[in-house]
């Protein structure tokens, strides 16, 4: 009989839980699944969640864009999540969101956090400390006995994950963490990435398309996203417009209105870049406002082209193709719904995504 890492007794007497996690959109975008699942496996209990900013900083000039990190705008917007800390992007905001959360009188801490595991199972027991807290640990090196004095802050680890085939995808990964912690089933159906976008967000981007007058439109619109947050997963601007160039010159993409997706940092840059090619019908975009913004936008399009980020995941919540430019490191992240995905990975194990050439996009679209 396997036994959970939360017994089930103290899981039904308990009010809340908190989980902490360092969340990316992708992370994110499969893990509200278990979330949400979890929440209705316990309606009894109030599931509260820590996001930490692993780009905390004293540095005040960075507070205004990490204050609004997108991802908030989802969390805040989902029903199974009774309260989510946001304000750990400052040095003196993360010590007074440690203070609210030991006012809560945590029973339960769970730890999702897998980079430096032995600095959160030290945040887990600050805030909780006289609850049941779990973590995630990682061997040490022989220069750091210290991890192994934080992992006894513990009561209880995460076992490691270990794959049982020469394929996973990371969504395996989160459902073993919870049906350790609980055992909880969520079967492989009800983990595809889903998106509740509001209607305000919807109008907006019919707004944003009538504007470029893209709609209503007699061709596709294709999305194309080139960035990512390192540049080992970045495609080069020059791909993308001569990538546009040659799908507008093939029958049946014509008349196609593309947009290229740009984090806010890096618009001017991109207007700079793309102007100089003098394309037809092609309109750059950023999500400035609202994390909702880019859902709206990826469900009004026709195909996604995306490299390893956030963006490719998204294409298979709202439920439009998508080609995924990616390594050959870290396969587990390929989009999950492989009816409405098509993968194309670097030539080689050492290259970055920019290895990915333009032919072979064109050859997929084919």
């Amino acid at each position: 009989m396997h036994t959970t890492l939360i017994a089930p007794d103290l899981l039904r007497k308990s009010d809340k839980i908190l989980f902490i996690a360092h969340l990316a959109l992708g992370d994110f975008t499969y893990l509200q699944n278990f979330f949400k699942a979890f929440a209705a496996q316990n309606p009894h209990l109030k599931v509260h969640l820590w996001v930490d900013e692993v780009r905390r900083t004293a540095d005040a000039a960075q507070w205004p864009h990490l204050k609004t990190y997108s991802l908030y705008d989802w969390t805040a917007a989902c029903p199974f999540f009774a309260k989510v800390y946001t304000q750990t992007y400052s040095p003196a905001l993360y010590r007074a969101s440690i203070e609210a959360a030991r006012r809560e009188h945590y029973p339960i801490v769970v730890s999702l956090a897998t980079l430096r595991p032995h600095l959160y199972a030290g945040l887990a027991r600050q805030i909780s400390p006289d609850g049941l807290v779990i973590g995630m640990t990682k061997k040490p090196k022989f220069y750091e006995p210290h991890h192994l004095l934080a992992y006894r802050k513990l009561d209880a680890a995460m076992p490691p994950y270990r794959p049982t085939g020469p394929e996973h995808h990371i969504s395996d990964v989160y459902a073993y963490w919870f049906h350790q912690l609980s055992g909880l089933d969520v079967p492989a159906q009800a983990r595809f990435p889903f998106v509740d976008i509001p209607q305000p967000w919807q109008q907006d981007a019919e707004n944003r398309l009538s504007a470029w007058h893209f709609s209503p439109r007699p061709g596709k619109l294709v999305l194309i996203n080139p960035y990512a947050k390192t540049k080992k997963r970045c495609w080069p601007l020059e791909h993308v417009a001569a990538l546009i160039q040659a799908m507008q010159a093939r029958p049946g993409w014509q008349d196609a209105c593309f947009i290229i997706n740009a984090v806010p940092q890096e618009l001017v840059h991109a207007r700079d870049v793309i102007g100089r090619h003098g394309l037809q019908r092609t309109e750059l975009f950023s999500a400035e406002d609202n994390f909702f913004q880019l859902p709206a936008m990826l469900a009004r399009c026709d195909l996604i082209i995306s490299v390893e980020t956030a963006v490719m995941h998204l294409a298979n919540a709202v439920h439009v193709p998508v080609i995924a430019l990616m390594r050959q490191k870290n396969p587990e992240w390929v989009p999950i719904d492989r009816d409405n995905s098509t993968v194309i990975t670097a030539p080689h194990r050492r290259d970055w995504v920019k290895a990915v050439s333009v032919e072979q996009v064109m050859k997929a679209i084919r």
